[in-house]
């Protein structure tokens, strides 16, 4: 290989670097996703609002919690800059869901959540600093010095509970997601 001449696994500029960052950034949030939609797939309304883990939340709940405490609260609110709705989070508010929300509401609400969240970055830098900063994250030990730390902390929650899905869904009807043999 000539060093002399730029290759694809060499960044000719800074900006080509922070493309590809944002780019990994973004698929590895997809890819997260796609798993907690994955595993709510095919389930029965009975079988997303059984709550199999001694913890005593469900498939429903936890889809929700996604939507509003994660998607909203730190792309559209913390990164957008949209004024947090308190009203979502009393009482556990971002894990109930009510008799007429059903798994295809849910789904939707998700995806919707999704969609936002998603122009709300491709608006944005990973280097741009957040656009609210909840007193709390330092009580909370968090600190989020830019939307990179953000988007780290949104994928890593978003994994952690899309394995907590693996557990519950293999629970309800022995479904795994990655069978190795």
């Amino acid at each position: 290989m000539n060093a002399d001449r730029p290759t694809s696994d060499h960044p000719t500029s800074e900006s080509a670097a922070a493309d590809r960052e944002t780019a990994l950034m973004l698929a590895a949030l997809q890819s997260q996703r796609a798993h907690v939609l994955q595993m709510v797939g095919g389930l029965t309304e009975e079988q997303a609002r059984r709550a199999v883990l001694p913890s005593g939340w469900h498939c429903l709940g936890l889809l929700k919690h996604l939507a509003v405490s994660d998607e909203y609260y730190w792309f559209t609110c913390a990164v957008g800059g949209e004024p947090v709705d308190a009203s979502l989070f009393e009482d556990r508010g971002d894990w109930q869901v009510s008799d007429d929300q059903g798994l295809d509401d849910l789904v939707r609400f998700y995806r919707s959540s999704c969609e936002r969240s998603d122009a709300v970055l491709a608006a944005t830098t990973l280097d741009a600093a957040p656009a609210y900063t909840d007193p709390q994250w330092q009580s909370w030990g968090m600190a989020y010095p830019d939307v990179r730390s953000v988007v780290m902390h949104v994928i890593t929650e978003t994994a952690v509970h899309a394995g907590q899905l693996d557990a519950a869904r293999e629970l309800i009807d022995g479904r795994q997601w990655v069978v190795l043999d």
